[in-house]
């Protein structure tokens, strides 16, 4: 879930490819790694771990992985899709699972119990739903073709649109599986919130000291993520300095806001938030807008065109808001494109556990509730368990502000996820509980 969070700041381009030391291999791990090699595997990489176990990074059909291997493997594995990045973003994954969990606590505590761990690349940052999917099913398959008998999946954020189409899609080929923080329900309502609050907040500060750099078109990127031609060296500075650009207005807006909150700036974050039907809060503004700003392009171009339209939408609050709101309008073959890579259904055949926060920096918490109804609805309730977990608000970085994490969940919960959903799946008792 880590991944998640990635608009967070410049965590963006960090890779994951640090390498812990170098331990030498035990005869049975070389025979692995061997059988590994002619199971399809390129590019293998394997390291010996302190606790007996072993890393294995590699690629499959060109596309990186990462897994662990513990010590006393019980000849089966859990696997993670992680979240969105930003557009332009390396793509990566951590060599170590178990030293970088990707999940957050969650495949670290199968690791424990005996369990193979792991994680494959996307082909591309950003909107990856379709190929998170395929790369995530032919890791599966590699590792049923060395023994492996059952799977496990989870995911976060973007991962979790991830996880329920490969549970409806793929039936099969997992025993139990784990959402958190994410797109459960569909891309439509979720973009519908960011390209909202940017229409919304675009309108409402227009000529402020609080207005939007760029680009205005909602069908477009206000701020590119990425430097011009030629200057690749750069991006790290380049994205840092987008960022702090779309970030500022916003944190100026509501640093005025705390500090007169019966001034005009505090009246201004409350009629947008009204407007836009979002959480008056900083991180709720600043994630879901700056996502709509540098990540427009590269949505229109993944689902081949607009997925939301705000044409024939009004925006409660006054006329005159509701007049500047920029309008854009769908595209069918996009919103078509979008229900195949994902919408979900409520039709699954394994045990599902979910988890949100009510109060979150970027999925909204209608996510949960539309997959929900639609389990409801499909008469699917015995495989479905939905968690709320206690909002967090973390520091937003570089602003002195605080704001509701985007998945936020400690390592203890994570930890319980995957505990409560292993015992689901061994004992065929669905968990009797709602909140953490």
């Amino acid at each position: 879930m880590r991944r998640a969070w990635l608009l967070i700041g410049v965590l963006a381009v960090v890779g994951c490819g640090e390498r812990p030391e170098r331990r030498a291999l035990s005869g049975e791990q070389q025979a692995l790694v061997a059988r590994m090699a002619m199971a399809g595997a390129t590019d293998l990489d394997a390291n010996g771990r302190a606790d007996g176990g072993m890393s294995v990074a590699g690629k499959l059909a060109g596309r990186a992985f990462g897994i662990a291997v513990p010590a006393r493997w019980n000849g089966d594995a859990a696997l993670f899709a992680n979240g969105y990045s930003i557009p332009g973003s390396p793509v990566s994954v951590p060599a170590d699972p178990a030293a970088r969990d990707p999940s957050g606590g969650f495949l670290s505590a199968a690791y424990r119990d005996g369990f193979v761990i792991g994680q494959s690349a996307f082909d591309k940052p950003a909107m990856a739903v379709k190929s998170g999917v395929a790369n995530t099913l032919r890791l599966r398959r590699w590792l049923q073709r060395l023994g492996t008998r059952r799977f496990y999946v989870g995911g976060g954020s973007m991962g979790g649109n991830i996880v329920m189409a490969l549970i409806e899609k793929h039936p099969h080929a997992f025993v139990g599986a784990m959402t958190a923080c994410g797109v459960t329900g569909d891309w439509g309502a979720e973009i519908g919130h960011l390209v909202d609050l940017r229409a919304v907040y675009d309108a409402q500060t227009r000529g402020t000291d609080y207005a939007l750099p760029g680009e205005h078109d909602l069908a477009r990127d206000a701020l590119s993520p990425t430097p011009p031609t030629g200057l690749g060296f750069a991006r790290p500075a380049w994205l840092y300095m987008q960022i702090k650009r779309m970030s500022s207005p916003i944190a100026k807006l509501f640093a005025a806001a705390q500090k007169r909150p019966d001034g005009p700036e505090a009246a201004m974050v409350r009629r947008i938030a009204t407007a836009a039907n979002a959480d008056p809060d900083p991180a709720s503004f600043m994630f879901p807008i700056m996502t709509a700003m540098v990540g427009m392009n590269d949505m229109r171009a993944s689902f081949g065109g607009v997925v939301y339209g705000n044409d024939g939408k009004h925006y409660p609050g006054s006329p005159s808001l509701d007049r500047a709101v920029n309008r854009v309008v769908a595209d069918s073959q996009a919103m078509r494109f979008a229900d195949t890579w994902y919408r979900s259904t409520g039709h699954f055949a394994v045990p599902l556990l979910s988890i949100h926060n009510p109060h979150d920096g970027l999925v909204f918490a209608d996510q949960a509730t539309l997959l929900r109804d639609r389990v409801r609805a499909a008469g699917n309730d015995r495989n479905f368990l939905l968690l709320w977990a206690p909002s967090q608000q973390k520091e937003i970085p570089g602003t002195g502000l605080k704001g509701w994490a985007h998945c936020g969940f400690t390592p203890r919960q994570a930890q319980v996820m995957w505990r409560t959903l292993h015992q689901w799946v061994e004992t065929g008792h669905r968990p009797d509980r709602e909140r953490y």
